[in-house]
């Protein structure tokens, strides 16, 4: 579909969230990593809605209650304390995590603050165990440029991460405090954004300059872009969770064809005069034989029921396409089972099928009164499930009548969207009482802004220049969690090549780590020994690969040790000499019958035996020489 994105009228902004590389939490000082072990203990509560200073409950809020579901948090008793169990009030912020982020909002071109408050920002899907994230806006009024034009930086807080989701049951969300708190950045832009492309290119433009400050954590989950997308006469969508640069401008786009087709049906609804019924009929009755295994287990359940409610005027629109297969029977299918907790519908667009004949839609049909432009769906679960999922469904026919509901919607792996919950009420922000405001010393800003790092281009030049790394290697090692180190082993280590040092930090670890090795578990000081050892002579290059195996399985040995370990002691000249003469004499028949054109052949046996114990061009010059002299 060829979309003119200026005539629809898109507006796009995003809100982009980064953890950041500190010591400590935001708000206590337990240090932030992530646990894979098993933890201490759990702890349980349960979500109260409660009426704000107006008399108001908050939408979004109340519906999370409804599902009665209560929250279980994991915690771990030397890495979690008593602030992320909410049983003990914040300490001051993290001073680091609040130097970052200044950084980061001036790079950003965006004004500072004065005075920083701490404010609570209401959470309702139990992701803290408060029921609100500390949050702490500390700059406005940015831009970034882009090739379509230039972007408003709306925003830039400092707030703690959430809760990690473990697993979700029928009646709990289980969740790890081991994130909880950990500190990052959530960066807001103006809806300036007028087409796909341009989002990816936005999102991406701040990627670059949070990474080249070197001090972000990398992986899957430290980083995470939310969408908030428009068009005329649609309705704002909050896209939550797109982790995947790659898949930005695939949302914007298929956010935009959901949008133009819920429209679309709208019209049509209006044409036919569409009426959305709110009697529930129960027809357990008429299904009790169904061959349908879905509907049986159902009927097997305690008070299972099968009931169904008529959308008038609604036929053959319910399984329209709306996005690449998703249908608006879809959307209604998502409802109920976010507020219900079914496994989905039945509507008469896809029947028969699943075991439900003709004759039972027949029959159903004339039970509910259905003419040939009605459609009807159906839910087999728990009676209360099924009441519960068909007011859902009920409720989002109607808002089908009147085109695009605001809803916030989570971003699925092949770029559409599902129904995640409603948009928050307004004025969800609160003061913190527990923490005093933050003064923000112009002499602590004119520091920060005196030591800012390079922009990602002007680095990318000088990578070029001064270390000698080709356009993709440079490009690469710019933005890369280890360009810090980079640089530094490029400069402690004179005698080795720096493309040399970028390929090791850039593509040999991420060979390693798809064999499976834990490249976290590699610090600092095992490059700066991996590196000296080269420098020195002690080790071959074709060796790094098998050392950082090594660190990674023995990060607590020294290289001396994994080399022990490995077998990867360098051999002397006069050593790899005889091993060669061996190799060669083992051979010699297939020197007699190949000659010089043997060299490949031999090649390969003498580097099975000397990889990374001898240099590979040593290895080459002494058997091109040792072949001449037997030719």
């Amino acid at each position: 579909m060829e979309i003119d994105y200026e005539k629809i009228g898109l507006k796009v902004g995003l809100e982009i969230h980064q953890q950041l590389n500190t010591k400590r939490k935001l708000f206590c000082h337990c240090p932030t990593i992530i646990r894979d072990d098993e933890p201490d203990g759990e702890i349980v509560r349960v979500l109260r809605p409660s009426l704000s200073e107006m008399g108001e409950v908050d939408r979004a809020a109340l519906i999370e209650a409804r599902k009665g579901k209560k929250f279980i948090y994991q915690y771990y008793n030397d890495t979690t304390c008593l602030v992320e169990l909410d049983e003990e009030p914040p300490h001051l912020p993290s001073e680091e995590a609040l130097k970052i982020a200044l950084e980061v909002a001036l790079l950003m071109n965006m004004n500072i603050v004065d005075v920083a408050y701490v404010m609570r920002k209401i959470v309702i899907d139990g992701s803290n165990t408060s029921g609100f994230q500390r949050t702490i806006f500390l700059a406005r009024d940015g831009y970034i440029e882009t090739s379509e034009g230039k972007v408003r930086i709306t925003s830039l807080c400092l707030e703690e991460d959430a809760a990690r989701k473990i697993e979700e049951r029928d009646d709990a969300v289980v969740y790890n405090l081991d994130r909880l708190g950990i500190p990052l950045v959530e960066i807001s832009t103006a809806p300036d954004i007028k087409t796909p492309k341009m989002a990816k290119e936005a999102a991406k433009r701040i990627g670059e300059l949070l990474r080249v400050t070197g001090k972000v954590k990398r992986g899957l989950g430290t980083i995470r872009q939310d969408i908030n997308i428009s068009i005329k006469d649609g309705a704002r969508i909050e896209v939550k969770g797109v982790q995947d640069l790659d898949l930005i401008e695939k949302v914007v786009e298929n956010e935009v064809i959901r949008q133009l087709n819920l429209l679309k049906i709208r019209d049509e609804l209006k044409e036919r005069n569409a009426e959305v019924v709110e009697k529930i009929y129960d027809v357990t009755e008429i299904f009790k034989n169904c061959k349908s295994k879905i509907i049986q287990n159902a009927l097997k359940k305690k008070n299972g029921k099968v009931k169904a409610i008529v959308l008038k005027g609604f036929a053959g629109l319910v399984g329209r396409e709306i996005q690449p297969g998703r249908r608006l029977g879809t959307e209604f299918s998502d409802r109920a089972k976010v507020i219900a907790g079914v496994g989905g519908i039945f509507h008469t667009d896809e029947l028969p099928k699943y075991g439900i004949t003709e004759e039972d839609v027949k029959r159903l049909k004339e039970f509910v009164n259905a003419g040939e432009l009605d459609a009807v769906i159906i839910v087999a679960d728990e009676e209360s499930k099924v009441d519960k999922a068909l007011e859902a469904v009920i409720e989002r026919a109607k808002e089908a009548l009147v085109g695009v509901p605001e809803e916030t919607r989570k971003a699925l792996s092949d770029g559409n969207t599902a129904y995640l919950r409603p948009l928050p009420g307004a004025a969800r922000m609160y003061p913190e009482t527990d923490i005093p405001p933050i003064i923000i010393k112009e002499g602590m800003i004119e520091e920060i802004r005196a030591n800012l790092p390079e922009l990602p281009e002007e680095k990318f030049e000088r990578f070029k220049r001064e270390y000698r790394l080709n356009d993709e290697l440079a490009k690469k090692m710019v933005l890369s969690y280890y360009v810090d180190l980079f640089e530094y082993l490029c400069n402690k280590f004179k005698n080795v090549k720096p493309v040399l040092i970028a390929t090791t930090l850039e593509n040999t670890l991420k060979e390693i780590r798809r064999e499976g090795y834990d490249i976290n578990k590699l610090e600092n000081r095992h490059f700066e020994e991996l590196f000296k050892a080269l420098s020195n002579g002690e080790i071959a290059k074709e060796a790094i690969i098998e050392v950082l195996k090594g660190f990674c399985e023995y990060p607590d040995k020294s290289i001396d040790e994994i080399l022990e370990i490995k077998g990867l002691k360098r051999l002397s000249k006069e050593e790899v000499e005889k091993i060669i003469e061996d190799i060669i004499k083992e051979h010699l028949d297939v020197v007699k019958e190949k000659g010089l054109k043997a060299y490949g052949f031999l090649m390969g046996r003498c580097m099975a035996k000397l990889r990374g114990k001898a240099d590979g061009k040593l290895v080459n010059d002494i058997l091109k020489k040792k072949l001449e002299e037997i030719i």
